[in-house]
């Protein structure tokens, strides 16, 4: 590892405990996130044999579930193909979550959301773009990328649950949601997992993570390494950090892992470096002097 003293054996997997998602797919609680495989959306694209060489990275290193949507792209790459270019045919305990309904044109702007009547295109075009007959997770992302929109999502839920029942997904999720909408869309069909932005300096939406845990679904966070959004300088995460010998990500990884038993971390990366600080952090383990210093801010 490049910047942490976290003894990594470095085809050693991580520990992070699992999660039963859905009740019925065990999955490691660190998983990896695929935005960053294709490029910066406004920058340089992405180089497809260090892609494709992280995405399997990730798999040897221990990831079982995989965060990607088929509007994750850059100007010459997608992440939808990079997953399939790297993985394909994939291994039978890996889960690959998507999600849907957020639209971005071919120019990478997010102009709308789908409507209930594009949905089904939305997931047959994941399907296609990863080469599969059933997506193991699809989320509902509402607000397009922006923040919450408390608005109304069951009329676009229902579709995807009746998908489900028909057989194109297996198990559903919802992802920029309050907890309005969570209980809207569980009044529907069952959800398995909750996308919400989360993060050890970016806690306010610590009841709807709280509320995940007694409901038995997992809680994804994203941004929980700051995404360029949050900037992880806090003087207790350094000190935490030094405690450990680790880069104050992997602190952010362990101390999502530790907050709540239903979080899955799912962090992204394009470089083989950062993969294995970010995997290296499922071993952490943070004690209550840690989590006291780093708190639970609500």
């Amino acid at each position: 590892m490049t910047s942490s003293s976290i003894d990594s054996a470095p085809d050693s997997a991580p520990a992070p405990g699992t999660f039963e998602l859905g009740g019925t797919v065990t999955i490691p609680r660190l998983g990896f996130g695929a935005m960053q495989l294709p490029g910066r959306w406004s920058g340089p694209a992405g180089d497809t044999a260090n892609a494709v060489a992280v995405a399997r990275r990730a798999v040897e290193l221990g990831a079982r579930h995989i965060d990607t949507a088929a509007f994750y792209f850059s100007d010459t790459h997608r992440a939808n193909d990079l997953l399939r270019e790297a993985l394909y045919p994939y291994p039978a305990d890996v889960t690959i979550a998507t999600k849907v309904g957020p639209l971005r044109d071919e120019t990478g702007e997010m102009y709308a959301e789908a409507r209930p009547d594009q949905l089904r295109g939305e997931v047959e075009r994941n399907l296609e773009d990863l080469g599969v007959d059933v997506l193991d997770l699809v989320h509902l992302r509402v607000g397009q990328l922006g923040p919450h929109v408390p608005e109304s999502l069951g009329e676009r839920f229902a579709v995807l649950a009746a998908l489900r029942e028909e057989g194109l997904i297996r198990q559903l999720g919802v992802s920029n949601v309050t907890a309005g909408q969570l209980a809207e869309a569980r009044s529907i069909a069952p959800v398995a997992a909750v996308q919400n932005r989360f993060g050890v300096l970016d806690q306010a939406d610590a009841a709807l993570v709280d509320e995940c845990a007694d409901a038995g679904i997992a809680y994804m966070p994203f941004f929980a390494l700051g995404g360029g959004h949050t900037d992880l300088s806090s003087e207790n995460l350094r000190k935490v950090a030094e405690r450990h010998g680790a880069t104050a990500f992997q602190i952010a990884i362990a101390w999502g892992l530790a907050r709540s038993p239903s979080i899955v971390q799912i962090p992204g990366t394009a470089s083989l470096a950062h993969l294995e600080e970010n995997m290296a952090a499922g071993r952490l383990t943070l004690d209550e002097a840690d989590m006291a210093l780093l708190g639970r801010r609500q």
